[in-house]
Parts: C-alpha cells; sequence; structure tokens
C-alpha cells in the first residue's frame, strides 16, 4: 500500500510530464536542484523538489546563477574573491560592490558557450568555403574535360559536318522451288535456313575490299570522297592508301543480315543522292553476280560426277560393240544357224543314201538286175557317201572347240551380253545425268531485291542532337572513369 505523500509525488510527477517540458529545461532543473543540494531520482522530480521547496527552476535568475564561478574550494556559494564576503545565503543573489581598480573596461573574454558559438560558426565558414572551393575546382574541371570537348563536338556537327545522305535497299536470296526432296534437307528447302550460307557469303563480299576495289573502278567510289566540299573529318587524301578508302568504304556502306528472316538490308551513304543510289544498284548487281556465280559452281560440282560416269558408260559400250562386230567379222554370221543347215544336210543325205542302196538292193534281187541301173545306183551311193563323210567332217570340225564354230558362237554370245550390259550401264547413267540435272536445277539460287533504292530529299547524316549527346556521354563515362582511377590510386598511396 502506497502512502498518501506517495500517491500525491506521483501525481504531480504525472502533472510535470503533460506540461510538455523540453529536454533542456529538464536537464536545466536537475543542475538547478543539485545547485540547492537536492537529490532528485529524475528529472521530473528535480522539477518537482525545487517547487515544493517555492524555487522556480526556469526563472531567469535562476538559471544565471548556474554560471557564477565557483572558490577554489569547490564550495557552493563562494564567488570571486575580490567580492565581500557575506554570511547570509540569500546575499549572493544580490548585486555586489566591486573595487574601483585601474581597469575598467569591459572583459574581452568570452564565456564558453559565446566562444564555443564562434568556434562552430568559424568551422562552418570553413566548411561552406571549402566546398565553394571544390564545387569551382568540379566545375572547372567539367568545362576542361566534359562540356568544352562537347562543345566542340557540337559545333562541328551542327556547322561544320557535310551532310551526307542515305539510300536503304533489301534483298533476299531464294531458293529455286523443288517438289522432291526428303529427310531435314527436304523440310528446310522451302525456307530461309536453305539460303544463308549463300547470303552469309554475299554480305562478306559486299563488305570486302574486293567489292570496294571493283565499285572504285566502275564508278570512282575514292573520287567521290576526295571533294573539296566534304569536310576534312571525312574526306578522303587524294593520295590516301587502300586501306586508308576501305576504312571510309565501311563506315559509308553498311550491311546486316536478318538470320530470321533471310533479308539482307544494305544502307549507302554519299555526299549527294545521285551517287547513293548509283552506289547501292551497283552493289546489288555485284550481289547478283556473285550468287549467280555461287549457283554455277554447285551445279558444275553436282554435274560433274554424273557426266563422268556417262561418258564412261559410253565409252564401256562402245568398246562392248567393237568387240562383237570383230568376232562377228571373223566367222560367220549365225554359226549356229550353220550347224544346224549342216545337220539338215546331212540327214537329207542320209535318207538319200538309203534310198539308193534299198534301190540297189532291189535291182541285185533281180534274177537279171539291169546293170546299167546297177551301175549308176552304185555311183549315186558312193558320191552320196562321200558327200555324208564331208558334212560329218564339217560338223566334228565345229564340235571340236578352238576355232570352231561352237566356240565362236560362245565368244559372240558373251560379246553380245557384254553389249547388253554395257547399254543397261549407259541407260542407268542417262537416267541419272538427267536426274543429277534435274536436281541441280532445284538448287539454283537467285537474287530478288524486295526494296529497290530510292532516291532521298533530305540529308539522313549528320545526326547532330543525337551524336552531341552521344559525345556527352562519352566524354562524362571517360572523367568519371579517370577521376575513380585517380581517387582510388590516391587512397592507395596514402594509406
Amino acid at each position: 500500500m502506497s502512502s498518501a505523500a506517495q500517491v500525491g509525488a506521483e501525481q504531480q510527477l504525472d502533472d510535470i510530464r503533460r506540461e510538455g517540458l523540453t529536454g533542456r529545461q529538464l536537464r536545466m532543473a536537475r543542475r538547478v536542484a543539485q545547485k540547492h543540494g537536492l537529490a532528485p531520482t529524475s528529472d521530473f522530480d528535480a522539477v518537482r523538489l525545487l517547487r515544493a521547496k517555492g524555487i522556480d527552476p526556469f526563472q531567469r535568475t535562476t538559471m544565471l546563477e548556474l554560471v557564477v564561478p565557483q572558490n577554489g574550494n569547490g564550495g557552493e556559494g563562494g564567488g570571486d574573491d575580490n567580492l565581500p564576503a557575506t554570511t547570509g545565503g540569500a546575499d549572493r543573489n544580490l548585486p555586489q560592490t566591486v573595487k574601483q581598480g585601474d581597469n575598467t573596461l569591459p572583459s574581452t573574454e568570452l564565456s564558453p558557450a559565446d566562444r564555443r558559438a564562434r568556434e562552430v560558426m568559424e568551422i562552418q565558414h570553413d566548411i561552406a568555403r571549402r566546398r565553394r572551393r571544390k564545387l569551382l575546382l568540379l566545375f572547372t574541371r567539367l568545362a576542361a574535360f566534359v562540356f568544352l570537348p562537347t562543345m566542340l563536338a557540337g559545333h562541328y556537327f551542327y556547322n561544320i559536318a557535310t551532310p551526307m545522305y542515305s539510300t536503304k535497299s533489301e534483298f533476299l536470296i531464294l531458293q529455286a522451288d523443288s517438289q522432291g526432296g526428303s529427310g531435314m534437307g527436304g523440310l528446310l528447302s522451302g525456307t530461309q535456313f536453305a539460303t544463308n550460307q549463300d547470303s552469309i557469303a554475299v554480305q562478306s563480299y559486299l563488305q570486302s575490299q574486293d567489292a570496294m576495289q571493283r565499285l572504285d573502278n566502275d564508278i570512282g567510289f575514292r573520287n567521290h570522297f576526295s571533294q573539296d566540299h566534304i569536310d576534312p573529318i571525312q574526306r578522303l587524301d587524294d593520295n590516301a592508301s587502300m586501306e586508308d578508302a576501305y576504312s571510309i568504304y565501311e563506315d559509308n556502306v553498311k550491311i546486316g543480315f536478318d538470320p530470321t528472316e533471310g533479308v539482307v538490308r544494305m544502307e549507302v551513304i554519299a555526299a549527294d543522292p545521285e551517287t547513293s543510289v548509283e552506289f547501292s544498284k551497283h552493289l546489288i548487281d555485284y550481289a547478283e553476280e556473285r550468287v549467280d556465280e555461287l549457283s554455277q559452281r554447285k551445279r558444275e560440282d553436282q554435274m560433274r560426277e554424273a557426266r563422268k560416269n556417262l561418258e564412261q558408260a559410253k565409252a564401256d559400250r562402245r568398246a562392248a560393240q567393237q568387240r562383237l562386230v570383230k568376232l562377228q567379222e571373223g566367222t560367220l554370221l549365225d554359226p549356229e544357224g550353220e550347224i544346224a543347215n549342216i545337220r539338215s544336210l546331212i540327214g537329207s543325205v542320209e535318207m538319200q543314201l538309203q534310198e539308193k542302196e534299198l534301190a540297189l538292193a532291189t535291182q541285185m534281187n533281180n534274177a537279171r538286175p539291169n546293170q546299167a541301173r546297177v551301175d549308176a545306183l552304185r555311183t549315186e551311193i558312193r558320191l552320196l557317201r562321200e558327200d555324208l563323210e564331208k558334212q560329218n567332217a564339217r560338223l566334228n570340225e565345229a564340235a571340236s572347240g578352238g576355232s570352231s564354230l561352237a566356240a565362236k558362237t560362245a565368244q559372240i554370245q558373251m560379246a553380245k551380253a557384254d553389249l547388253a550390259t554395257a547399254d543397261l550401264f549407259l541407260q542407268s547413267a542417262l537416267q541419272n545425268e538427267k536426274q543429277t540435272e534435274l536436281e541441280a536445277s532445284r538448287q539454283v539460287r537467285y537474287l530478288t531485291t524486295s526494296v529497290q533504292p530510292v532516291k532521298p530529299e533530305e540529308a539522313a547524316y549528320p545526326r547532330a542532337f543525337e551524336n552531341t549527346i552521344l559525345a556527352l556521354l562519352i566524354f562524362s563515362g571517360i572523367y568519371l572513369m579517370i577521376s575513380l582511377t585517380a581517387s582510388i590510386l590516391r587512397e592507395q598511396v596514402s594509406s
């Protein structure tokens, strides 16, 4: 249970808290309470104790008591040694008399608060002065390394740079329509991926020094950029080397290839619109010629092997036919037919011989045969036997091998088989040659211009505002990198 005094003290502290005193007032109240020998438990309690003793801690005279110098012994009520000693506590708050001395001027010494305020003010002035000096140095460096070069670049772009005219064009490299094809090649034959290599090759050629030399020989590329009315930065010297001319060519002929669409975009820049259009048309013609050369080389590579096989098949057939003709010239045209004729003749002679022998036997069976008839029959039989022997000899010779009719027949049959095989090979080679020619015709590439070069009416370059802003960004970036590098080096050296 709290006593009535404690409850009253808590109520007074709550009231003091609700007054909204500042931290400075509370600290001042604690110092005043300590000055009067009180022992407060908090700043609010110091205010309560002072008011209980009838002292206003925020009165002006009370605050002035805090700056009265103490005596050398550390007492609370002692003043200056020159002041008269008093015994009453209240006399210390009254004005005291001071002895008149030689020095009656005001003291030049400031109070600690004023001296501290003056030092703070001087520090602030010094900081402001150094800040102004650093800002001035920064602005000077920016003006020297960023703003001045940017102004020079802007002056060049706006007043000195020669107007340049740009001609844009677009073209595609397409493949001939193909009805055949299978696999991945058939899937890609109708897309832009089938001509990517040709497009890249044409792009590389148009950006090469060869194309620049050809353009210079045809319409005078170097002479155009060596004219006097072109500003010195963009002008090509009269005695410039081919590498210098090629550098100008790279800056003024811009070619890009879009693999997703298969379109080659070209931009040609020149000092007048007519020349720009003429340059563009010549470069497109060069590209078309290069595409034709690439297609012709592909066709020749594909047709070379097919034609070689066809010529070999023709030579083999010709050799087989010559061999057959040679065999037929050295023997009968039809040895098999000759053998069949000999056998037929032998059969006929044997039948006649048999008839004559029967007739002779019939005559000999007569009691009185006709001698003349018998002699005639015997003569005919003898002649028929001689003829039969002759035909048998021919037949035996044909069947005995070597240069016989059978051997010649076999050789002729083999020659005919070789000729038939050569005919098959020749027919296959002809068909292969036709198929290869058809495939080669399907592999033909051709260039089509989707956007024709048109004569420009206004100059496209220089883009003064964009280039000036770009120059500002570039110089700012260079200055920033140099400043950061210098700061890091300075810090490393000083550490």
